[in-house]
């Protein structure tokens, strides 16, 4: 449909220019001094589903460039999709259109077991609802990504991850016997327990009471730091996405650089 007047067309210009501007903040801001192949690289995604006969547009032709050892949180409301992408960037999903690069390699190329192949050993996770099997103990759920990854002294490496997150003495409890919070440090541990070098968190303090989860986001955020790892973080909480290195916001299928309300409040009171 053409233009009804040169204005317009120049507001429509200026529109794409932003957008242009937008996906390359995106996509191009990493911490000063990192430098080499990015741990993931999503180019152009989009994911569309089927429900009926109505189609449902949840993620729109979205850009995202993520450098080894960057901490990159992702805000939105409910139901933005926050989850949705988080699945697409670790390749448990697959999306309806574009080309994730995950340590190099194009997901697409990749089936089911070629892509659980390249994050065995290499990719952690931290889930809202921990994800722990009822049935096995601290120690065992924290031994599964060992499984995966086979190496020497398994049992020995779980017991040092469990003693580091503080559960020492807790080892042989099944999740049932443990709180929330207790839980929560199990699958820190698990996450942590191969030495990956990219951990996704999926709203990691979503089901825990504010005091509890803070001491979370301290542990997870300490081992972070620690073991040098690339953090990609699922969160509503302003206050735990200011801690990481940069801000994003997933707003209608897209996602544009963030400033979350606590940073300004802290340069305010400056």
């Amino acid at each position: 449909m053409p233009y009804s007047s040169d204005k317009t067309a120049n507001s429509s210009t200026a529109q794409a220019d932003r957008q242009h501007l937008t996906d390359h903040q995106v996509t191009s801001m990493v911490p000063h001094g990192t430098a080499g192949q990015p741990v993931l690289h999503a180019d152009k995604l989009s994911k569309e589903v089927t429900s009926g006969e109505r189609s449902l547009t949840i993620l729109h032709d979205l850009s995202l460039s993520v450098a080894a050892g960057e901490s990159v949180a992702i805000l939105g409301k409910s139901g933005a999709g926050k989850s949705t992408l988080l699945g697409l960037l670790a390749g448990l999903d697959t999306p309806s259109d574009g080309e994730l690069t995950l340590f190099g390699q194009a997901l697409s190329r990749l089936d089911e077991d070629g892509r659980a192949a390249l994050r065995a050993g290499r990719v952690g996770f931290v889930f809202q609802n921990f994800q722990l099997l009822p049935t096995l103990s601290a120690l065992e759920n924290v031994m599964l990504p060992l499984e995966l990854s086979p190496r020497a002294g398994e049992t020995q490496t779980a017991v040092q991850w469990l003693t580091r997150v503080g559960l020492g003495e807790r080892v042989e409890h099944l999740p049932k016997q443990l709180s929330g919070g207790e839980q929560q440090r199990v699958a820190v541990a698990r996450a942590f327990v191969t030495d990956p070098e990219l951990v996704f968190a999926d709203e990691p303090t979503g089901n825990l009471d504010p005091d509890t989860g803070a001491q979370i986001i301290d542990l997870l955020f300490t081992l972070n730091r620690e073991a040098g790892t690339t953090l990609i973080l699922v969160t509503h909480d302003h206050a735990l996405a200011h801690r990481c290195d940069r801000c994003l916001r997933l707003d209608h299928g897209r996602l544009e650089p963030f400033v979350p309300a606590s940073a300004i409040s802290e340069e305010g009171t400056q």
